[in-house]
Parts: C-alpha cells; sequence; structure tokens
C-alpha cells in the first residue's frame, strides 16, 4: 500500500513526510486463521489488560499482532519481554499517523481475517468466533458489534444495532485482509483515528458487499485513552480535519447508506 508524502510546515520550512508506516523487517510469520491487531501509543496497563483477555478467551487459530506507535523505549522493552508463541511486536520509528500504523499492522498480519481491535476493548469471553462466522458471508467485508448508520446525509452517523449499518466503529472491526489490501487500506492521511474507521469501512463497501453488526460479543469498553488525553479543542481540529477529508470523497455516495436503500 503506497502512502505517499504529505507536506509539514515548521519553524525551519516545509518538508516531505512519508505517510507509509516505516516498519523494520519482521520473522517470516506462522499462517493463522485470524490475526487479531492493535496498536500501541503508550497506556501499558491498558495493552496488558487486552493482550491478557486475547491469550485467555480466543479460541480460534490466532496470532496477536502488536503495532508499536509509542515511540517509547520503556514500552518497547516491555513488549520485547513478552515473547510467546503467538505473539509479534511491529515497532513503527519514527511513530506514524494511526491509518499507517494500522496499514502496517496490516501488510504483516499472518491472518486470513484481520480483527483490529482497540486497546481500551477487553475480551470477556469468545468474541472472535461469531466474527469468523460473520465474515464466512461471501457478501459481509466488515464485521463488529458496534455498528453506525446515517438517515440521509454521510455526515452524522449514530449507532444502530443494524444488522446492516453503513460502518463498524474501530473498537473491534473484522475484516479480511485480502480485501483490505485490495481497497488500499486505510487512508493513510488520516493520521488521528477519528473518522478512519467510516471511511475504511466505505473503501471495503465500495468495492461491493455489507457491514455487519455482530450483537452480544463478550467485549468491554474502558476508558479512551488517547480520546482522553487529546485537549479537547486539539481533538475538535483533528476530527473537523477528518471529516473534511472524509466527506470530499464521499459526500455524495448516498448509495452506501444501507438506511436509504433498503429497510433492513
Amino acid at each position: 500500500m503506497d502512502g505517499g508524502w504529505e507536506i509539514l510546515d515548521g519553524p525551519e520550512g516545509s518538508e516531505l513526510r512519508p505517510l507509509k508506516a516505516n516498519a523494520p523487517a519482521m520473522d517470516p510469520a506462522v499462517p493463522r486463521a485470524v490475526t487479531l491487531l492493535t496498536v500501541v501509543y503508550g497506556w501499558k496497563p491498558d495493552a496488558e489488560r487486552w493482550l491478557l483477555s486475547v491469550f485467555t478467551r480466543c479460541k480460534a487459530d490466532f496470532e496477536a499482532l502488536v503495532v508499536d506507535n509509542s515511540g517509547d523505549a520503556r514500552i518497547a522493552g516491555w513488549l520485547e519481554g513478552r515473547a510467546a508463541e503467538r505473539l509479534r511486536v511491529l515497532r513503527l520509528d519514527p511513530p506514524a499517523g494511526f491509518a499507517a500504523a494500522v496499514n502496517a499492522g496490516i501488510e504483516a498480519a499472518a491472518g486470513e481475517i484481520c480483527v483490529l481491535f482497540d486497546t481500551s476493548v477487553e475480551l470477556t469471553g469468545d468474541a472472535v468466533s461469531p466474527l469468523l462466522q460473520a465474515l464466512a458471508d461471501p457478501t459481509v467485508v466488515v464485521a463488529g458489534p458496534f455498528g453506525l448508520r446515517s438517515k440521509d446525509t454521510v455526515k452524522e452517523f449514530a449507532e444502530h444495532p443494524g444488522p446492516d449499518v453503513d460502518a463498524i466503529e474501530g473498537y473491534c472491526m473484522a475484516f479480511r485482509r485480502s480485501d483490505a489490501l485490495a481497497a488500499g487500506g486505510m487512508d493513510p492521511k488520516f493520521r488521528f483515528y477519528r473518522i478512519a474507521d467510516i471511511d475504511f469501512s466505505f473503501r471495503l463497501r465500495d468495492r461491493g458487499g455489507r457491514a455487519r453488526v455482530v450483537s452480544g460479543l463478550p467485549l468491554t469498553r474502558h476508558e479512551h485513552r488517547l480520546w482522553e488525553a487529546t485537549p479537547p479543542a486539539e481533538r475538535d481540529r483533528l476530527s473537523r480535519r477528518n471529516l473534511y477529508r472524509f466527506l470530499d470523497r464521499w459526500r455524495t455516495r448516498f448509495d452506501l447508506l444501507v438506511g436509504q436503500n433498503s429497510n433492513r
């Protein structure tokens, strides 16, 4: 996935930065049915809670792939000390934007299916097998427990129980790795996470396919650290910028709004 370049303005002038994450080489991966993928920015207790829940609750043939996007040597050292047969760590140096970090994980994934998790999510039971079952339906391209629908525009979305929805929230979203690669992954210009999941759902669905809510999954959502740690004015600014980018591409795609095209 070629991410291109972006222009960054600084006190000493402008510079070009590649949008594709610069990831070091990894050992060859053992093929797995599913890759459970998360991006870590810090907050070691959250990452540890997620890892523990994955290794104790997942019943599928899985690998846990942690993309270390923290830029923190302490986090890197902790992850290196957590070596396990089904755990792989991909450290990005320097850290990348959210979408580029996710794309690096998708490219490195050993599983035919990827399930992207936020580290605020804790598995309290086997939440993965039902997602794999949902994707056994070839008409479903993205699935997860938290769905979004918009009634009449592509500007405002609200939670919806589904089963068919416009998009799946990135707290937990499952998709085929091959579909993600064919769609070009997430748009790497989404450096902040907000709306990147909606855009990615649309990118997957634009090639044909449905977004499906899998309800009743045994999951718990805890505090979203990145949101809470970002100053309100800054997160509003970043969210607006992402919204404008989303609208630039999708504002006329009413055909992708489930509510306008069916009674499902």
